[in-house]
């Protein structure tokens, strides 16, 4: 493929914007030297790069996008309150409809709060947690790799430059299925922990009566439970992870596929904790959200469009079975070519994602790149195995053979020496203390 314009125009946006792009994740550093730079269009889960390039894309925005790229009623119900004007000086009544909905369709949720990016409800729920409890620290499980831009969170990483120490600290963390790692956290911190923050599942799955015991200590000790639902709301289940696993959070935030890439997010829980940010109180008031953009109109009837279609078509059905139909096509070649300790499908089917291994079976960024260069040449942008509703059987098939050929060089880098197959620097983890 050619990536000229691609690799003209990223001189450029370097020079204007640091990183290159705005968010991390979509960096430089993340793809190989051959990938393409820069998207112009997207339709259903094919986009076109500036080259004129076209992929089958997998990630999907960051896992923004479960209908599909450009999806039409979402489209068609954006633009129409568009031209109705986007925001106003005074509430719009899609606020209240569009709470309603949510409302309506999360068992824990009987407020919400909306904003536009998930870090932003992230940190407002444990702000409101320590107002709520009166407690400063703030308990993370260490095994799941984002929750915030803010520094109760960056103040944890590899990347705490800018943050001051007495901030870090306020943060605590425990091991995913390790409830003895919990319970030491509230022995050490007896009465000071305001919140626990966590992914109810990533690829790893809750061992049995995690969940259950987590959520009884927190209760036993007035610790706020705090589901980050950013990934696993709308692909596990229509109402949550928190719905699939039984848990009955304190708040829980959601976004990404909320809006179906539409700039939303959405802050719910009880009634009792979410009244602190309100006007029918009498104790001390909260500031929880208040942010300009945060009930843009088009983005709200976004978000009403992509609920409704959730609610009429088997979307997360659909998720689930094209997701496991690649697991099973990949399973097949990974099994053919004797790959099985080095390159792995992990995760449920409606969110897979993939680990690379060198021939001593370690995890391998460089591997991770000529996969990705590898896939790049059979027309696939695949960070990650995540569908959306628009991966028809062709697409899934026409991977799952683009990811065979990739593979089939995957397995002559393993024999012959990864430099021989290799273009360019490897990918780097975003969480890095240097360049």
């Amino acid at each position: 493929m050619n990536f000229d314009k691609s690799d003209n125009l990223r001189a450029k946006a370097h020079s204007l914007i640091p990183g290159g792009c705005h968010t991390y994740a979509k960096g430089d550093d993340q793809y190989p030297v051959l990938s393409p730079g820069f998207i112009v269009r997207g339709e259903g889960c094919h986009v076109w790069d500036i080259d004129g390039n076209e992929f089958i894309e997998y990630g999907m925005g960051l896992r923004a996008v479960t209908l599909g790229h450009a999806y039409p009623p979402v489209v068609a119900a954006a633009s129409r309150q568009m031209q109705l004007g986007n925001n106003y000086t005074r509430p719009s009544a899609l606020e209240v409809e569009c709470a309603e909905a949510l409302v309506d369709l999360i068992d824990g949720a009987e407020m919400v709060k909306f904003a536009k990016n998930g870090s932003d409800v992230t940190t407002a729920a444990v702000r409101l947690a320590r107002a709520y409890t009166g407690r400063d620290l703030v308990a993370i499980c260490a095994d799941q790799p984002f929750f915030s831009v803010d520094d109760w969170f960056i103040g944890t990483t590899a990347m705490d430059a800018g943050i001051p120490k007495t901030i870090s600290k306020l943060t605590v963390s425990f091991r995913f299925n390790d409830i003895d790692s919990v319970k030491v956290l509230f022995r050490q911190y007896p009465n000071q922990i305001a919140c626990i923050v966590m992914e109810a599942a990533t690829a790893a799955e809750p061992a049995e009566g995690f969940l259950a015991e987590l959520r009884r200590l927190c209760s036993e000790q007035g610790t706020l439970l705090i589901l980050d639902e950013m990934i696993t709301g709308f692909r596990w289940h229509l109402q949550g992870a928190q719905k699939y696993y039984g848990i009955d959070p304190d708040l829980s935030t959601f976004g990404k596929a909320l809006g179906n890439g539409f700039s939303i997010a959405a802050l719910a829980g009880k009634r009792e904790i979410m009244e602190r940010g309100g006007l029918t109180h009498k104790r001390e008031r909260v500031f929880l959200l208040s942010t300009t953009q945060g009930a843009e109109s088009h983005s709200l009837a976004a978000s009403l469009a992509t609920m409704k279609v959730y609610r009429e078509e088997k979307v997360v059905e659909r998720l689930w079975a094209s997701g496991e139909k690649l697991r099973q096509g990949i399973g097949k070649v990974i099994e053919e070519l004797r790959l099985q300790n080095h390159f792995q499908v992990l995760g449920k089917p409606c969110n897979l994602v993939y680990a690379t291994r060198d021939a001593d079976g370690n995890p391998s960024q460089p591997f991770r790149t000529l996969f990705l260069q590898e896939t790049i040449k059979q027309g696939l942008l695949m960070p990650s195995l995540v569908v959306s509703f628009s991966h028809g059987e062709k697409e899934l098939e026409r991977t799952i053979q683009g990811i065979g050929e990739a593979l089939v060089v995957y397995r002559k880098a393993l024999e012959d020496g990864i430099d021989k197959y290799l273009v360019g620097r490897s990918v780097q983890p975003v969480f890095r203390k240097y360049n």
